[in-house]
């Protein structure tokens, strides 16, 4: 039997601790969501792996989609700053696994989930939170402005879309790939203008829909 409690004691000690995660309420977030409830069943042995996860197969033409690798979805996490009260979305979440490590640390959640399949199964492993499906370049504008947004994946376009639904100073935290590696950039909408700060280094696979245009330079 596979001891799921030590391997994620081990993912938050050997793979987020040692790249500058320090949040408190991050790292017992990350040791309290079980992350093999996340994945297909053939893959939870993998559930803790420092890499990304694919829940679904690329198929009938659309994208294989992923769960971050935990280190980094943490250093994003981190970067957004919540507070208790915060209203956050979760852009592109999958099977819900970030949404359900952001309801330990925000007031309420919206998880946005583009293919119907994945958003059944957040719906269906995160009870606390409210799961939408549609397209992810358009965020929630019924529930918006938020305080924070992540996206899940990155992207070769400026989410403008998205960083619209952010309320006065809120934060939105992408990896932006202009090639390989791409950078974690954070998002700030302070006195009616939205900044840009490059954090760190991180390679992770595109978001559907923030593709580039042919031609486009970001």
């Amino acid at each position: 039997m596979i001891d799921f409690e030590r391997l994620r004691q081990s993912m938050v000690d050997s793979q987020i601790r040692p790249n500058d995660v320090t949040d408190p309420r991050i790292l017992a977030a990350m040791l309290e969501v079980p992350r093999e409830r996340f994945v297909p069943p053939h893959l939870i042995g993998l559930a803790y792996l420092d890499d990304d996860i694919v829940v679904r197969e690329a198929a009938d033409g659309r994208p294989a989609r992923y769960l971050m690798e935990p280190m980094i979805l943490a250093r994003l996490v981190q970067a957004l700053n919540l507070l208790p009260q915060d209203r956050v979305l979760d852009v592109g979440c999958a099977t819900g696994y970030s949404t359900a490590v952001l309801t330990h640390l925000a007031g309420s959640v919206c998880g946005l989930e583009s293919e119907s399949d994945l958003a059944a199964a957040a719906q269906k492993n995160v009870a606390n939170a409210q799961i939408v499906t549609g397209p992810l370049t358009k965020g929630v504008a019924q529930a918006a402005p938020f305080d924070a947004i992540l996206i899940n994946g990155s992207v070769e376009v400026g989410p403008e879309s998205l960083l619209s639904q952010l309320k006065e100073g809120g934060r939105l935290v992408a990896v932006v790939r202009k090639g390989p590696p791409g950078r974690a950039t954070l998002y700030a909408r302070n006195n009616g203008a939205v900044s840009a700060r490059p954090l760190f280094d991180a390679g992770v696979p595109p978001l559907p829909g923030f593709e580039a245009p042919q031609g486009f330079v970001f």
